[in-house]
């Protein structure tokens, strides 16, 4: 069995690397600091059998990483270990594809058995965050209060990212750089307290934007 840790964190890779030898002995284990470094890894090495994936790395937005991985190497299963302890996160990250989730501050038991199941090909989540009830959509969430602290250039961007459009379609839209896009975009993701594009798009699907308002939602 040969499987791919990874994480931008070295401290963890090597605690979570302890936790797998001690529950399977004869496990090859690979490493990765990134999406890329995972890629090239999962590129040379083709007997790996399971990729355990943290969402939260430097250089990663939202699911991007899980989808790349999961688009390039759809053979091997990926097992979200997170830090991200949100129901609504887990049942996202399954939609995109992967095969199972556990918190960071899972138990060796319950890792062990994560692991175990996503390789016998079943999907794995905690019992805690699986009965975790469906959020209900309001058009009177306090979301619509987040959207307000946006600066209309950050509008504008939100806008765009509703339509379906990429960072380079933005800047050319707006005639401003990558960087600053991006500027945008994680200010954005701060300011509605979401952690990805997907989110931005579920989360203010609901909300009813008034174009005589700027494009702000309706009072």
């Amino acid at each position: 069995m040969q499987l791919l840790i990874v994480d931008d964190h070295p401290l963890f890779r090597e605690a979570l690397a302890s936790a797998i030898t001690l529950a399977f002995p004869d496990a090859v284990l690979h490493e990765a600091d990134g999406i890329r470094s995972a890629c090239d890894v999962l590129g040379r090495e083709t007997g790996i059998d399971l990729t355990l994936l943290d969402l939260s790395m430097q250089g990663v937005s939202g699911f991007d990483g899980l989808v790349t991985i999961r688009a390039r190497f759809p053979r091997v299963p990926v097992l979200i270990v997170s830090g991200l302890e949100d129901p609504r996160i887990m049942r996202e990250a399954l939609q995109r594809g992967a095969s199972g989730f556990v918190p960071k501050a899972v138990d060796k038991a319950t890792l062990t058995r994560a692991i175990s199941e996503v390789m016998n090909g079943a999907l794995f989540t905690p019992p805690d965050l699986a009965s975790a009830p469906e959020p209900t959509p309001s058009r009177k969430s306090p979301l619509a209060e987040r959207v307000s602290r946006l600066t209309p250039q950050q509008m504008r961007v939100l806008m765009m990212i509703r339509q379906g459009k990429l960072n380079k379609q933005i800047a050319h839209e707006l005639q401003v750089g990558d960087s600053t896009v991006k500027a945008h975009v994680s200010e954005i993701l701060r300011k509605l307290e979401v952690i990805s594009r997907t989110q931005i798009v579920i989360e203010t699907a609901y909300l009813d934007f008034d174009k005589s308002n700027g494009g702000f939602p309706a009072a």
